[in-house]
């Protein structure tokens, strides 16, 4: 009866045991939980055969629509800034345009 307690009286299974346990056991659960959530992301991730071969057709890289911005003219552009919480919303922008 003496050496239980002595081991109820130990600091390191008082306060250690249950640390590493939920340490442990906790990698363990997070484990499933991560797994389910890649597991729904894999039955999302499945998409409709017409909306994929749409997707596929529309495929826009970044040289086409360099492309089209190449050729067009900035000159007549004008920055206009966006009203500030205690500005009126349409009064500033008229003023500036």
């Amino acid at each position: 009866m003496a050496w239980m307690q002595r081991l109820r009286k130990n600091k390191s299974l008082q306060y250690g045991l249950p640390m590493m346990v939920l340490i442990v056991g906790g990698s363990f659960g997070l484990r499933e939980f991560a797994q389910i959530r890649y597991d729904i992301q894999k039955i999302r991730g499945k998409m409709d055969p017409e909306l994929e071969k749409k997707l596929k057709k529309s495929k826009v890289t970044l040289e086409e629509e360099y492309e089209k911005i190449k050729n067009t003219s900035f000159d007549d552009w004008k920055n206009v800034r966006g009203p500030r919480p205690w500005e009126e919303t349409g009064s500033d922008q008229e003023k500036q345009q």
